[in-house]
């Protein structure tokens, strides 16, 4: 059985092995002709697949090993027999670190005031619910709860959401964690437009590390150099070739690595496998080892700053967008993107009581406060 897969899924080749064989090849080199003999193809989230790449095919299983599935022609697949899977929440903890990581940043260059931030998250599933739990550890009070928007959610359980129009206009914070939709009920291409950038408070900050297109980044751009908002993005239209003006205006700008950790693209390689597993209805017996960190002592943005500086990506994605092949750079700096850990399972030491929560959110163990 011949199985095609991206090379940058961790481990793909070790994994797959005792399945068939594995061709892993740079994303780029997956084409028509390669996975023409192929039964099962494993991806992220730059490959499109759809009948230009699988049409005349054998290729009956398509597997992401990423959270989006938006690259995936859903429809063409079913109508083709050709099963998939993804990776939900796979990264969930990668992108969590980062948003934390952004805040520390930004509080250390006296950009925001963290005790008196109001955070408003659009999207609280796998990503967004770890925000949440971070903006809690971080609130001086209940009153500067998170605020909730989360139109699927609310119709199924109800509780205590809010409109999207009330977050950007209390908000001090607005974060966007939600799949991209381009048509329906829940459509969140350019949900954040013109208009609702209108809304938010003046010097307000928007993160969005969800897709690029969640956010007219046209209308945003003319937002951030007037001064009138300001933004963190890890994700944006025209990728792997975003707006250098874009990047420039940003407060702080990461070239889509938000959920690259290593232990966030191990999970997203361990789901596939199984699903891989599941629908052969062979019996999985791959069983990564990954090296666990040792414990940790200091304040949050020491503890933080072993494990991940959001500034070195910053910096890399300014000195890319500036060359004149700064798609391939993008791509590139992706591909072979340095190994950074997350800090779930860790057993940490703190004498700050708000560190502690937060650290306890990203899933450290805070065995003691000293």
């Amino acid at each position: 059985m011949k199985i095609v897969a991206d090379q940058n899924i961790p481990f793909v080749a070790e994994a797959f092995a005792g399945i068939g064989e594995v061709v892993a090849v740079p994303a780029a080199s997956i084409n028509a002709k390669l996975v023409r003999d192929a039964e099962i193809l494993l991806t992220r989230s730059t490959v499109r697949v759809g009948p230009a790449l699988l049409e005349g095919s054998r290729v009956r299983f398509v597997a992401t090993a990423t959270i989006g599935i938006d690259h995936l022609d859903l429809d063409w697949l079913k109508s083709h027999n050709i099963a998939c899977a993804s990776a939900p929440g796979s990264n969930a903890d990668s992108v969590a670190l980062w948003f934390a990581s952004a805040l520390l940043e930004l509080a250390a260059r006296k950009e925001i005031d963290l005790s008196s931030l109001r955070i408003g998250i659009v999207g609280v599933g796998n990503v967004g619910s770890r925000v949440e739990r971070i903006g809690r550890a971080l609130a001086k009070s209940s009153s500067y709860y998170p605020l909730r928007c989360d139109p699927p959610r609310e119709r199924v359980e109800g509780g205590d959401f809010v409109t999207l129009e009330r977050i950007l206009a209390e908000c001090d914070l607005v974060t966007m964690h939600v799949p991209l939709y381009r048509d329906g009920a829940d459509r969140t291409f350019h949900l954040i437009d013109e208009v609702a950038l209108a809304k938010m408070r003046p010097s307000a900050l928007l993160f969005n590390a969800s897709r690029g297109e969640v956010i007219d980044c046209a209308a945003l751009v003319g937002r951030l150099t007037s001064g009138k908002l300001r933004a963190v993005l890890d994700v944006f239209e025209r990728e792997p070739a975003p707006d250098p003006t874009l990047i420039a205006a940003c407060a702080l700008a990461t070239p889509h690595i938000a959920g690259h950790s290593l232990d966030g693209k191990l999970n997203g390689t361990k789901m596939i496998y199984t699903a891989t597993c599941k629908f052969l209805g062979v019996k999985p017996t791959w069983k990564p080892n990954l090296e666990r960190l040792e414990s940790m002592t200091g304040d949050l943005l020491e503890v933080l700053g072993k494990v991940y500086r959001i500034s070195e990506d910053d910096a890399a994605l300014r000195r890319i967008v500036a060359q004149p092949d700064s798609g391939k750079l993008f791509r590139e700096y992706r591909e072979h993107y340095p190994v950074h850990r997350e800090l779930a399972g860790v057993e940490i030491e703190t004498s700050d009581p708000t560190a502690a929560a937060v650290l306890k959110a990203l899933g450290a163990d805070v065995t003691k406060n000293l």
